[in-house]
Formats: structure tokens, sequence, C-alpha cells
């Protein structure tokens, strides 16, 4: 990774990663029940990342911001795709909860 290109998340199989120019954190993110997601519209300016990360929970509107698909629950398997989403969004535009 090249200076100034800010650090890069990755959420893999429990495990969070933040890889930085300068430092890396790891994590472990505890998970029981669904997930939910929800994209912040007052945060949002489109990079779309969430949508190339896991277009199964995201859609754009004609202004290529995201939303989250129905009412934002995550189905069984796409649990990593949501926590990827969530890490790699610029804005922290969006947020997930557990029910």
């Amino acid at each position: 990774m090249s200076a100034g290109t800010g650090a890069l998340h990755r959420y893999n199989h429990g495990e969070y990663e933040c890889v930085s120019d300068t430092r890396q954190v790891r994590g472990t993110l505890a998970m029981s029940g669904r997930l939910k997601i929800h994209v912040d519209q007052e945060k949002c300016q489109g990079h779309a990342r969430c949508k190339s990360l896991a277009p199964e929970l995201f859609e754009l509107d004609e202004y290529g911001n995201a939303h989250e698909i129905g009412d934002g629950t995550v189905p069984a398997g796409l649990e990593d795709k949501a926590w990827l989403a969530k890490a790699n969004c610029p804005e922290f535009a969006v947020d997930i909860v557990e029910d």
C-alpha cells in the first residue's frame, strides 16, 4: 500500500483487520443473532463500495447513493459481507445492529 492511500479494512470469518500505512489492528467481533444493516443518507456520498462488496445487501438510487435492500435484514451466510461493507465505507454511513 502506498503512502496516502488510507486504510484497508477486511472482515473475514469473525476477524476484523485494519491495515494502514503505519499500523495494523486486529480484533474479534462477537456476533449472535440476526444482523440488520442501515445506510445513513446524511453521510452517504455515493462511493458505492458497499454495493461493490455486497451487492446482495445494497442497491443504488438514481444519484448513486446506497440503500439497504428491503428492511436491511442480512440473510444467513452474508454476515461477513455486511461487516466488510461497513468496514470499507469511507463516510462511515453503513450501520449494523444485531437483533
